[in-house]
């Protein structure tokens, strides 16, 4: 009885110590998350209007030649895939995993990782990586979304490969974040997307043409969306670890009094049986 009560007691001290890591792990997410949920919300009508123009220029504007505008013949895809740094967040990065493989089932791909969990996980699987110099996403910048834009428009020019698709997780609220896959290159799988050509007359006018407009602007929309995609997918697992530390707070908290009861009735076990064999050798005597 005494063996079993110490390795109660010795079970209470590590769920209290696990206990203290969990709720602080939960502060630290609650702390950075005000500032990562702001700036998503901040961010999210600049996201929003980019990806709705992009759908316009891909209804309205693709009688020029340009690269991005014409459909490719090469099915290669590359998934630009945005996961989370750590685990401990619940089904966060699982989640977005499993979204990326249900939308690339069949396809020939190559991913660019957003996120150490991204680069572990496709390394693990022996994925094609076009870089890994973005493994954190809690250093990635507004540069290093341009830079990600950029690498990604020269390969898809060279003909690495034939469409682009972000995957990130949508910010929806505290309690709720959806994964997402959308197109985002060649214009021809955005007009497919948005429900096709609309036969509108175009009386926008660019200067020297058309084609060279667009060319220098689309690495700009693609900068604006990843970074856009960057921003909701930091706030929704620092918000999936929240959480996910107060369950499992709480769960430790319920394991500490169930323990703490066994505990006390072993513990009055004990000393009643005590009780009895002093008032028995009394008796004897």
């Amino acid at each position: 009885m005494a063996g079993n009560m110490k390795a109660v007691k010795l079970r209470i001290k590590s769920v209290q110590s696990t206990m203290q890591i969990t709720k602080a792990m939960e502060l630290v997410a609650s702390s950075k998350l005000r500032k990562a949920k702001e700036r998503a919300e901040t961010c999210r009508p600049y996201f929003t209007e980019l990806h709705e123009t992009l759908k316009d220029i891909a209804r309205e504007n693709i009688d020029f030649s340009s690269v991005y505008a014409r459909e490719s013949s090469n099915p290669r895809c590359c998934y630009v895939v945005i996961v989370g740094d750590r685990g401990l967040a619940g089904g966060y990065n699982a989640n977005l995993f499993k979204c990326l493989e249900s939308a690339a089932e069949g396809k020939d791909y190559m991913v660019l990782p957003v996120g150490k969990k991204a680069v572990e996980y496709f390394r693990q699987r022996g994925i094609e990586c076009l870089t890994d110099r973005f493994a954190e996403i809690a250093g990635v910048s507004v540069a290093d979304c341009f830079e990600i834009a950029n690498l990604l428009c020269e390969e898809f020019r060279k003909g690495t490969f034939g469409h682009i698709e972000l995957c990130y997780t949508v910010f929806t609220s505290m309690l709720s974040q959806q994964p997402e896959v959308f197109s985002i290159l060649p214009m021809t799988d955005i007009r497919e997307e948005s429900g096709g050509k609309v036969d509108t007359k175009n009386l926008i006018l660019y200067e020297p043409n058309a084609e060279v407009v667009f060319d220098a602007i689309v690495p700009e929309y693609l900068a604006g969306l990843v970074y856009g995609g960057v921003c909701e997918s930091t706030a929704s697992e620092l918000a999936a670890r929240r959480m996910a530390m107060d369950a499992a707070t709480s769960n430790a908290e319920e394991m500490i009094d169930k323990l703490n009861l066994y505990y006390n009735r072993a513990r009055q076990a004990s000393i009643t049986q005590e009780i009895t064999e002093i008032v028995a050798g009394a008796e004897g005597l």
